[in-house]
């Protein structure tokens, strides 16, 4: 039995997160996570994400590896598109306070691409 394992590290690229065609968040300063044999799962400032268009959702879940993700949906737009850890395990202490999106509910392109 192999050991679940997780890293975290700058991304190095741009990621930009669309929904019908509208910029929700574009950055250069994503956080790529990599777990297991999951595709990467690229984290977002705030600062760089459109938080007036997210309202914070009751929803909530619980990661073993992680920690307690809150969500957001996005106004007008698909619920719980996004989740975050605010208070992560030190083990993943990267992503705090970032946002991830669904890629089933937005578009997110990722490119070599580092000038906004």
């Amino acid at each position: 039995m192999s050991a679940h394992r997780i890293t975290t590290g700058p991304a190095r690229k741009r990621v930009r997160v669309h929904f019908n065609g509208e910029l929700i968040a574009d950055t250069t300063d994503a956080i790529a996570l990599n777990e297991a044999k999951y595709p990467v799962v690229y984290y977002v400032p705030r600062q760089d994400a459109r938080m007036d268009r997210l309202a914070r959702t009751a929803h909530r879940t619980h990661c073993p590896f992680k920690g307690d993700a809150s969500y957001y949906s996005i106004q007008g737009g698909p619920e719980n598109a996004a989740w975050s850890y605010e208070t992560p395990y030190d083990e993943v202490e990267a992503i705090r306070g970032r946002l991830a999106f669904y890629s089933d509910k937005v578009a997110i392109s990722v490119t070599d691409e580092m000038n906004r």
